[in-house]
């Protein structure tokens, strides 16, 4: 699975483009990915307001979801049943998974899907046991964006935590074209990343390039 985390402040490398213009820019970013393959997308924009994150939701959405790919909300749960996302996605400090999943299970969302972001065994455990459907994993790798959280898990230990859960685990964290191969051959189901889906010349043949090689783990 290739799960693309949105982030329109990386679409502002000109500096002549706007905020609206990096909004553009990310949502057209999420249907080309889509069309080539990738199949998740977090929409995570904290600097939004509900309504605006609102709409922004629903764009991606549109862009998103008739290439089959579906779409889940950073922690505003509110904001995804709002929206009609596909799901959410959960931070360590957000509503616990299984309370999400009474909530869907009670309007009768069985699709609901639940991601969560765990970044040791023990978070992975107690997500897999709330009923998420899969988990985010990481850093795997050194990245200067969380470096002020500590050291990367590094690829042992994120083999550990694959083995220690059944649902799938997507690594996050420094991830790119030249090592996503190793997380997939230690037990991943899949890659999360930002950066890796901001290129505007070679989106396309990088996920192409990814999806067509999973298979070498």
């Amino acid at each position: 699975m290739l799960y693309l985390i949105t982030d329109r402040s990386a679409f502002l490398r000109n500096p002549e483009a706007t905020p609206t213009d990096a909004a553009c820019l990310q949502i057209e970013t999420i249907g080309r990915a889509s069309q080539a393959g990738c199949q998740l997308i977090q929409i995570r924009e904290k600097g939004l307001s509900a309504k605006a994150l609102g709409e922004f939701t629903r764009a991606a959405i549109k862009c998103a979801r008739p290439h089959g790919a579906r779409v889940l909300v950073n922690d505003r749960f509110d904001v995804a049943m709002a929206t009609g996302a596909d799901g959410v996605h959960l931070r360590t400090s957000s509503i616990p998974a299984h309370e999400v999943r009474s909530i869907a299970a009670k309007k009768r969302l069985d699709d609901f899907l639940i991601g969560v972001s765990t970044h040791s065994i023990v978070e992975a455990a107690l997500a897999e046991d709330g009923g998420a459907d899969f988990i985010v994993c990481g850093p795997v790798y050194d990245t200067p964006s969380k470096r002020a959280f500590g050291a990367p898990l590094g690829l042992e230990r994120f083999a550990e935590i694959c083995s220690a859960v059944k649902i799938p685990v997507l690594a996050l964290g420094g991830i790119n074209l030249s090592n996503y191969l190793e997380p997939l051959r230690r037990g991943a189901s899949g890659i999360a990343a930002i950066s890796l889906f901001t290129g505007a010349n070679d989106l396309e043949q990088n996920i192409r390039s990814i999806l067509n090689t999973h298979l070498l783990r």
